[in-house]
């Protein structure tokens, strides 16, 4: 994992402009129509490979994986424009509210 104190030393500049901003996103939710690992997993990557292309963000299960109806997962994005980020973030909101197949449980959102 990197740390701030190594994003120093790669991105000096950046650090030094503060504008360098990482969000990370963790969503937990229930899959309730899976009826198998396999059917869980495809919902999951139907929302990972929408997640990727509308928001080029990096987007992995975190949790859960070996449950049938439950998964959580971990979304980061990267940007010199916080605001930029913000857009991003409610986009992700936007896409888990339209989705009727998947029922969020918990929305967390932090800066690093």
């Amino acid at each position: 994992m990197l740390r701030s104190e190594n994003l120093r030393y790669l991105c000096p500049t950046a650090m030094n402009d503060n504008n360098v901003h990482i969000s990370l996103t963790c969503i937990d939710f229930l899959v309730p129509q899976a009826d198998s690992l396999k059917a869980k997993r495809r919902v999951i990557k139907s929302l990972k490979d929408r997640l990727r292309a509308r928001l080029n963000a990096s987007v992995a299960e975190i949790g859960y994986q070996e449950e049938w109806q439950r998964a959580t997962i971990g979304i980061t994005m990267i940007s010199n424009k916080r605001q930029h980020l913000q857009r991003g973030h409610s986009a992700i909101n936007r896409l888990f509210e339209e989705k009727t197949d998947i029922q969020v449980l918990n929305i967390h959102m932090e800066w690093l």
